[in-house]
């Protein structure tokens, strides 16, 4: 009797449903207290029985009528299965929650910042793939070069005569069919260049304003903690594993609520206050002091690396490692320094895990970004005045030697900081224990190599996705890292603003410091004489100038030179636009103000 009457209400329920619209049906099936695999049986029921109405609805449809209805409903279903199927091949968003679960938001901000540039690299590389890459398959010429397999370390070799550097593309317009549409590939590559920074501008721009929303205004900063413990339960969650992963998650959400509430703060005496100045200007001084010996250093190499490359391009063993100097320097480096300066924070004994971090982060930062810099200036007032035959080829060659080096030594600081310091910890020395997740020094990781990448675009379209590679081995070496070798932080801290800071560095210094580099490079330049799209112009932006003026010709194009006169080339143009985003910015921020003057105040009220 209870089984016919379940049977009766789940028909009524299916007919209501299809009675309602579309909207409102959806919102009816999202709301029903049932497990996803019954919604999804109770919205296929709602469309087969829709399909009976419109059959009854019409006595006597036509064949074209059943044909679209039937095509309708096949699409939908087939739609519903390919979101569900495509939810399962999402792999990374089980290793998410799990890492959220078991070390908390602190940690699990690297991988997330890790998982969002593997999808901006995946971009990047479509957009490059597609508008340079592709039309220069067209009009390729054979490759008459030998691989060795060295190549694969060094870039050089059978490399440079392949779609991977700047110095194979042609500069000629390609056109398949006589009289018919062409290509030009000079404007194609400055302009798919110069459109691809401008996404990524307001990409980057956006995901920072929106993450600074989330975590800095947030709406439930005055809501107090008890729904954390009453409302947060999911209880459509039947399978034993995630319940169990959803109340680890739940019990470290709560203890870093609690850590925050439970904030002490510690008042020091004159003299420790001294003592602590002195050891923060002293750590300070160790590493401002090594940063600038590493660059000195680098610098110098660089200067030699140069002298060995204009001797002669052998393909030797000697002249294949000679090659690799420069970037394992830098790479070793870039390693092993952020290790002393983690050091030097434990020295200092901050207050807060949190502190800790972003004193590392800065210090690692400049480290990084004055290498970054010292390199940079190597390429464009060193090598770009050589005598080398194709100094753009030169340049990308070197940045990818920097960016597989950079990711072998990532897996090796995985390998002997995570886990050689578990194994030590666990049976050499056990009062050491197990690691904790570096999470300054993994995340600056990530943003050197995406600066890197976002240099060599220019001189290697392919860079992106040898990087999106790169990212997706890194992740899965760092969950398993991570699962295996470190231990939850010992102090249980709230990072709500982590996110928000890891885009501003992304922001800035990198791809502000990157867009420098990059007009540079295009307005001021000269490009190679023998090699590259632009080869025989005074500069890459020059392409642009003489299309313009061919354009001048058509009356058809007159709009055209009118906005690169008026508007593109206008110093004021930019300075009324700047003043009106900086107005709209101050306007915005008063709105905000205000919102959490009123939040604060509806707060008092509520305790009251």
């Amino acid at each position: 009797f209870c089984f016919l009457h379940g049977f009766d209400v789940e028909e009524d329920l299916v007919g209501n449903l299809a009675s309602m619209s579309t909207n409102e049906r959806i919102k009816a099936i999202q709301k029903l207290p049932e497990t996803m695999r019954k919604r999804r049986e109770i919205r296929n029921k709602v469309l087969k029985e829709i399909t009976k109405k419109s059959r009854h609805r019409g006595a006597h449809p036509s064949c074209c009528a059943q044909c679209l209805q039937g095509a309708a409903v096949s699409f939908r279903r087939f739609g519903n299965t390919l979101s569900e199927y495509f939810h399962h091949l999402r792999i990374w968003h089980k290793t998410l929650k799990i890492i959220g679960a078991e070390f908390g938001t602190s940690v699990l901000s690297y991988f997330v910042f890790l998982k969002w540039l593997l999808n901006f690299n995946l971009f990047s590389f479509l957009v490059n793939f597609g508008f340079i890459t592709i039309p220069q398959f067209l009009a390729a010429e054979p490759n008459n070069l030998s691989f060795t397999g060295l190549e694969l370390l060094t870039g050089a070799g059978y490399f440079q005569k392949t779609v991977l550097y700047y110095g194979f593309y042609t500069n000629a317009t390609i056109s398949k069919i006589e009289n018919g549409p062409s290509y030009n590939m000079q404007l194609a590559y400055i302009f798919t260049v110069g459109i691809y920074f401008v996404i990524c501008f307001f990409i980057l721009l956006f995901s920072m304003a929106k993450s600074f929303y989330r975590n800095f205004i947030n709406p439930q900063e005055y809501s107090g903690n008890a729904s954390k413990l009453l409302c947060t339960w999911d209880f459509n969650i039947t399978n034993e594993k995630a319940v169990k992963l959803k109340q680890k998650n739940l019990s470290t959400q709560i203890k870093e609520a609690i850590t925050e509430i439970n904030k002490e703060v510690l008042d020091f005496s004159v003299m420790e206050r001294v003592c602590r100045t002195a050891v923060h200007l002293l750590t300070w001084a160790a590493s401002l002091g090594t940063a600038a010996a590493a660059c000195a250093g680098v610098y110098f190499l660089s200067i030699n690396n140069l002298e060995l490359f204009m001797k002669g391009q052998r393909n030797d063993l000697e002249s294949q490692a000679a090659m690799l100097v420069l970037p394992v320097i830098a790479s070793l480096l870039n390693t092993l320094i952020p290790f002393l300066f983690s050091w030097l924070g434990h020295l200092e004994r901050f207050q807060t895990p949190g502190q800790h971090i972003y004193v590392t982060i800065t210090r690692v930062i400049i480290l990084k970004m004055s290498i970054v810099g010292i390199l940079c200036y190597y390429w464009l007032n060193i090598v770009a005045t050589s005598e080398s035959q194709c100094w753009e080829t030169l340049v990308g060659q070197d940045i990818y030697r920097l960016v597989l080096v950079d990711f072998i030594f990532c897996l090796l600081g995985s390998f002997f900081g995570e886990f050689l310091r578990r194994i030590i910890g666990t049976t050499v020395c056990v009062s050491l224990g197990l690691p904790e997740f570096d999470i300054g020094r993994n995340v600056l990781d990530l943003i050197y190599a995406q600066t890197l990448t976002w240099i060599g675009v220019l001189f290697s379209p392919l860079l992106p996705g040898i990087q999106m590679i790169a990212f997706l081995i890194v992740f899965f070496v760092k969950k398993v890292s991570l699962m295996r070798n470190c231990q939850p932080p010992r102090k249980v801290w709230r990072t709500a603003q982590m996110m928000t800071s890891f885009m501003f560095l992304l922001f800035c210094p990198s791809f502000l410091g990157v867009l420098s580099v990059i007009g540079v490079t295009v307005w001021r330049l000269k490009p190679s004489e023998g090699c590259g799209p632009f080869r025989g112009l005074s500069s890459m932006y020059a392409a642009v100038s003489e299309w313009i003026q061919m354009l001048e010709s058509y009356t058809a194009s007159k709009w055209v030179v009118w906005i690169y006169h008026n508007l593109i080339t206008s110093e004021l143009f930019f300075f009324i636009l700047s003043s009106i985003v900086l107005i709209l910015t101050y306007l915005y921020w008063q709105i905000i103000q205000g919102r959490k003057t009123m939040t604060k105040r509806l707060h008092e009220q509520l305790i009251n």
